[in-house]
């Protein structure tokens, strides 16, 4: 399925962090924190300014971002877990 966002919206797939186990514990899926780290999917056009140009987003697609835990909306395509968000809801880009 074939996604474009709108304006400056982006779509990212959160990335899982390797899983460590000490001391033989093991946390459940529903207590573990959201990943922060995500790969971006989809970027859209960008915003409109007041003069009706675009400014240009700065993540392009296949970026490691980081965002913020409760950043953006959750949704589901095809099965996976992905998040859409503003631009400005992006802390860092991963280099």
């Amino acid at each position: 399925m074939n996604i474009r966002p709108l304006h400056d919206r982006i779509v990212a797939k959160r990335t899982d962090s390797e899983e460590e186990v000490r001391g033989g514990i093991i946390i459940p899926d529903t207590a573990k924190e959201k990943p922060q780290e995500a790969q971006v999917v989809a970027v859209g056009p960008g915003k409109l300014d007041d003069k009706g140009k675009r400014s240009p987003i700065d993540v392009k697609v296949g970026d490691r971002v980081l965002i913020g835990k409760y950043a953006g909306s959750e949704i589901k395509l095809d099965g996976v877990e992905h998040v859409i968000l503003r631009e400005d809801e992006v802390l860092a880009i991963i280099e």
